[in-house]
């Protein structure tokens, strides 16, 4: 048995998970970041306090898809509609708002969510605290809130720090998985906002370097305007590498086609495919590919935050990664001398 530890958030840290799960082999865990502050899940922790868990959510229905009927499935992705108090939210997230209520713990309230469901492995938040994310752009400016690096009025600006409100601390259980892990999967997802959050808690970077499972991050496939504008893929790695403080072992980056349809529908928000200028030589294996999922995605109307409609293909991802997994690595790689702030 292999313990995968997939660390993001989003719809891309689900990719991931459908594809491992696939091997009853395999144990998963997945290591959610919490920061988010839009959409159902923002106006639930503006009314309550509690932590986000719209992405904790994501994980859960991707662990549970195939041990649930389809009613029960559905409930996790239901959309309140008309013009009430309830439009837009997500039925699934208040399932999960209410067992945090009942538990006084967001990571014990997954937990008993995920059995209820017959999930297929673990979901952890990063960290118990609740905080925002603040993000300082390269023109002096600052701002406060992660749902607010999807505002397009903001973007093209370079981010250079992110931090955030209040000192957190990983969360015990997500910890231990990090310690235990035979291979950790960092990504896809948006760069600032769902994958750098993580190793902004304390604890979350000392159990990556302690760890010796390879280290793998999945490079988008297109830029963000608001958060990575005109970064490449090197960009990308030198800026997980900074945050992070380990050097990933291993870059998946994509060079499949993608539809004139899609290329035209990003272009319309200034994202474009991210270009793949990786150092062939380096110490870091980078491994090429077409990783585009040809899946259409259904968005929903009564969904208040902006989705990717282009998503990496689940099962081209793991064949990838499968040849990977190492029980038994000894050492992992050293810190990068990068500075997040530089």
């Amino acid at each position: 048995m292999a313990n995968i530890v997939a660390v993001g958030g989003g719809t891309g840290t689900p990719v991931v998970l459908r594809g491992f799960k696939q091997n009853p082999a395999h144990h998963l865990t997945a290591i959610v970041a919490v920061t988010d502050s839009g959409g159902s899940t923002g106006r639930l922790r503006q009314e309550f306090g509690f932590l986000p868990v719209g992405d904790l959510r994501q994980c859960l229905a991707a662990l549970a898809e195939e041990n649930i009927s389809d009613e029960m499935f559905n409930l996790l992705f239901y959309r309140f509609s008309g013009n009430g108090g309830l439009k837009g939210h997500n039925l699934g997230n208040l399932i999960l708002t209410a067992f945090e209520d009942i538990k006084q713990s967001p990571g014990k309230a997954v937990e008993t969510v995920a059995k209820l469901f017959h999930a297929q492995g673990n979901i952890y938040p990063v960290t118990e605290t609740v905080a925002d994310l603040v993000v300082d752009y390269e023109d002096g400016s600052q701002q406060t809130g992660e749902h607010l690096l999807d505002d397009h009025t903001r973007g093209g600006k370079k981010i250079v720090k992110l931090t955030l409100t209040r000192p957190s601390q990983i969360y015990s259980k997500a910890k231990l998985a990090l310690e235990e892990a035979d291979l950790i999967v960092l990504g896809p997802g948006d760069l600032y906002g769902s994958l750098v959050p993580h190793a902004l808690v304390n604890g979350f970077n000392e159990a990556l370097k302690q760890s010796s499972a390879p280290f793998v991050y999945i490079v988008n496939l297109m830029t963000h305007y608001s958060q990575t504008h005109h970064m490449t893929a090197k960009d990308h790695l030198d800026t997980v590498a900074a945050y992070f403080q380990r050097t990933p072992d291993v870059v998946v980056v994509n060079n499949g086609p993608i539809s004139d349809e899609l290329l035209k529908a990003y272009a319309a928000q200034k994202e474009y495919p991210v270009k793949d200028d990786l150092p062939v030589n380096g110490t870091t294996k980078i491994i090429h590919g077409d990783f585009v999922s040809q899946v259409k995605i259904q968005l929903n109307s009564n969904d208040e935050v902006k989705r990717s409609l282009l998503r990496h293909d689940e099962n081209k991802l793991v064949a990838s990664l499968e040849k990977i997994i190492s029980p038994h690595r000894t050492a992992a790689t050293p810190a990068s001398p990068l500075d997040p702030a530089s």
